[in-house]
């Protein structure tokens, strides 16, 4: 049985394999987010955006991930840095709506579960998203072929602006298609094809 990389460090809360800094997006819209609203984070991780957005002053956030390492590793630092983050292990597949939320984001995690488990999650996403809240999504596309760091685990990889179709009836903030290069702790510089979008719910 294959383990992912990350596994290994998220039991480490020095290591950062995805990096400490929240991503750029979160901080360049944020402004546009209601800071007591209720904020889901799709495949946290170690928690860098959850955090982020608990650090500046966000009251509501819900983190899930499917790695148990993660999620206790994303317990210790919220508790370090004296923030609350419900935090839980989850399964997008499996994943039940239990309110709606003002800003839902996911980042680098839908490519891990087959295409039609992700489109079923969006879907179910927009419907419990409440009027005027936002999305922020990024996965990796099939306009090159995972990295050799991932290829194991990556099983919904999106065509090239498939997202951006799925938002046809949100206002589009945001989008963009483009490849970049990437590395983490032990693993060499690699290249990953991503689309990232913003949209907003309008009715």
């Amino acid at each position: 049985m294959n383990i992912p990389f990350w596994e290994e460090t998220y039991k480490n809360d020095t290591v950062f394999t995805f990096g400490s800094e929240p991503n750029n997006t979160i901080v360049e819209f944020q402004y546009l987010f209601n800071k007591t609203g209720n904020i889901l984070d799709i495949g946290c991780g170690d928690g860098k955006n959850s955090l982020y957005l608990a650090k500046e002053g966000f009251l509501n956030i819900d983190a899930f991930d499917i790695s148990e390492n993660a999620i206790n590793k994303l317990k210790r630092l919220s508790q370090k840095n004296e923030v609350n983050i419900n935090a839980s292990v989850n399964d997008l597949c499996s994943f039940r709506f239990e309110k709606k939320y003002d800003l839902i984001i996911s980042f680098g995690t839908l490519h891990f579960v087959k295409k039609d488990s992700w489109y079923k999650f969006i879907l179910n996403a927009k419907e419990n998203t409440v009027v005027g809240g936002f999305h922020i999504i990024q996965l990796f596309t099939d306009q090159i072929p995972a990295s050799f760091d991932i290829a194991p685990f990556t099983v919904g990889l999106a065509s090239d602006g498939e997202i951006k179709e799925l938002y046809s009836d949100w206002n589009i903030i945001q989008y963009k298609s483009y490849v970049f290069e990437d590395e983490h702790p032990n693993v060499p510089k690699h290249l990953h094809a991503s689309n990232k979008i913003i949209v907003q719910k309008e009715k």
